[in-house]
């Protein structure tokens, strides 16, 4: 098969996936080699499939250079969560594996999962097999497959959303891949010889062109951002009894820049499945993916890409013959947000649920903010209570009857109450530097501070309770989906930032580029005269997205492939 293939007319990560016998590649060689902090080139991107990416410290880059030393490497390892939900024993194992391998934080992800950074090479193998003892695992996490798997934050509010959250484990089980290679190279399971070849029964050798995601909303709310997602699946209520789900296909929200072929997109709601319907389907969706995504150019080997190449209705036609059905017409819905709900809420079975909010999705503790000492104290005393990642990157514990003593713990370290802005209480920051070796620019560590200094001009105009959607990246890549924010930042080099406006609260519309490479003050300039508009002129319950549409500051993106940087 191998000499069937041309390869040189394909991307080289094709042929990569391909040779590396089922994602083993040489990596039990390139972890046992004393010689570098990194492993072979080859195997960083087989690497990606088991839940890791290698780094390396972007701060003291010119300084390791100068000394003629190779980059201080380490490593990202992203834990497969489907739902967001841990236990407090997983918990506190990810809090211990965090302090002794890692760089003593967890970060949680806008794919409502944990990652660990700053493991070095040595500790790769321990930590993971630390990950896997408390019933946990990295596998698909990352990688041309189909990853964490996201669904509505907290099942304990109905029946259906417990439904839901368990759709999620079996999209995520029936998607996964089945090389044992995880388990040969990490938990040192022995290699079975067999006589039949091995085979992966969706993804073949070659894998997916792309990675692929998948989400699942429960209207009203909108939390894991539905439309953003490859396949998305909206669950549909009638008369108190969840009746199937509405089908989305081709979110995405990676673009480049200077490359107007590249573009986020909305997702299209293509029909309406029944429950027992929704693995299949699900399936029948990913085979698409394999076997018409662009293996040529990654930079289009999204879903997004495939359904805009060929036509909506090319893919609709395509997926009801596989299928050997039709799907019904989508069934009405209406979302009123995607932000997270913040505070207590009691569920019908009596037990509490807290929504806290996380600053970056970054649990670490500060002089003024013990935050993850205080979460390590709940998990150790409050043994019923379940730890939610949402979609947001905030934690909710959940699921409690011991509402009373999770709030002494919690107001003891100062973790809550808590008083926060509309506009903090409404922000995503992804990694960016110093770690991620696709930023152009801060993220992270920079958005609470620019942050601070809106709030000042909010104040200035009576708006601090105003709930504004603001999202930064380090790069357009999209990973905390900045292109549905009222305000989005995307970071173009250090200090300089492109400006987009007019997403909405509901995560159902784009937004569009106002002003490009602005530095810190020309932001704050920029913002401020349209926050004394918007306080001026707002229409009753009118969003600040919708605002800057209606007063023409921006005109609406009705596609992605309208969308430019």
């Amino acid at each position: 098969m191998n000499n069937q293939i041309d390869w040189s007319k394909l991307s080289k990560l094709e042929k990569i996936k391909h040779d590396s016998n089922y994602l083993r590649g040489t990596l039990t060689e390139s972890l046992e080699d004393p010689v570098t902090g990194a492993i072979a080139e080859d195997d960083t991107q087989i690497s990606k499939f088991h839940g890791i990416y290698q780094q390396h410290d972007r701060d003291i880059e010119k300084e390791r250079k100068r000394q003629k030393l190779e980059p201080a490497f380490s490593f990202l390892i992203r834990v497969r969560l489907p739902g967001g939900i841990a236990t407090p024993d997983q918990w506190l194992q990810m809090d211990k594996l965090a302090d002794k391998y890692a760089n003593g934080t967890l970060k949680l992800t806008t794919r409502q999962a944990f990652q660990l950074h700053g493991v070095i090479k040595r500790n790769l193998k321990t930590t993971i097999q630390g990950i896997n003892e408390a019933l946990l695992d990295t596998i698909a996490a990352c990688g041309d497959v189909n990853r964490n798997v996201m669904s509505h934050a907290n099942p304990a509010e109905s029946v259906i959303h417990e439904q839901v959250y368990q759709l999620a484990g079996e999209l995520s089980a029936r998607l996964t891949p089945q090389t044992p290679a995880y388990h040969e190279i990490w938990l040192n399971k022995q290699l079975v010889v067999s006589t039949k070849e091995e085979i992966e029964p969706v993804y073949g050798r070659r894998y997916l062109p792309r990675k692929f995601k998948i989400g699942i909303a429960i209207p009203p709310y909108n939390d894991i951002d539905v439309f953003s997602q490859d396949l998305g699946f909206i669950a549909i209520e009638e008369n108190g009894r969840l009746a199937g789900y509405n089908v989305t296909v081709g979110g995405g929200m990676g673009s480049t820049f200077g490359n107007p072929d590249t573009y986020p997109r909305l997702g299209d709601v293509i029909g309406f499945c029944r429950p027992g319907q929704v693995l299949e389907v699900a399936e029948k969706i990913v085979l698409i993916q394999k076997d018409y995504g662009n293996r040529q150019d990654r930079k289009r080997a999204r879903l997004k890409y495939t359904i805009d190449t060929n036509g909506l209705e090319w893919f609709k036609y395509e997926l009801n013959n596989r299928l050997g059905y039709e799907l019904s017409p989508a069934r009405k819905f209406k979302f009123i947000r995607n932000g997270d709900r913040y505070g207590w809420k009691q569920g019908p079975n009596g037990k509490w649920s807290l929504n806290l909010f996380v600053e970056g999705g970054r649990v670490k503790d500060t002089e003024t903010l013990p935050l993850k000492t205080a979460i390590r104290e709940v998990a150790g005393k409050v043994d019923d209570a379940r730890f939610i990642l949402t979609g947001n990157q905030n934690l909710i514990i959940a699921n409690t009857q011991q509402k009373e003593k999770v709030a002494r713990i919690l107001k003891k370290h100062g973790v809550w109450p808590a008083s926060l802005s509309g506009l903090r209480k409404n922000s995503i920051a992804c990694v960016a530097l110093n770690t991620c070796g696709l930023a152009f620019a801060e993220a992270e560590r920079y958005l609470p501070d620019l942050i601070g200094k809106i709030e000042t001009i909010l104040k200035e105009y009576d708006l601090l309770k105003e709930e504004i959607v603001i999202r930064m990246t380090g790069c357009p890549n999209g990973c905390g989906r900045p292109y549905l924010a009222e305000i989005g930042l995307i970071g173009k080099s250090i200090g300089h930032y492109n400006l987009y406006l007019g997403g909405n609260k509901q995560g159902t519309r784009l937004n569009a580029l106002y002003r490009e490479t602005l530095t810190e003050q020309e932001i704050l300039d920029t913002l401020k005269p349209i926050f004394a508009d918007f306080a001026l002129n707002k229409a009753k319950n009118e969003s600040f997205g919708d605002f800057v549409i209606r007063r023409q500051y921006i005109s609406a993106t009705e596609h992605g492939r309208d969308f430019r940087h």
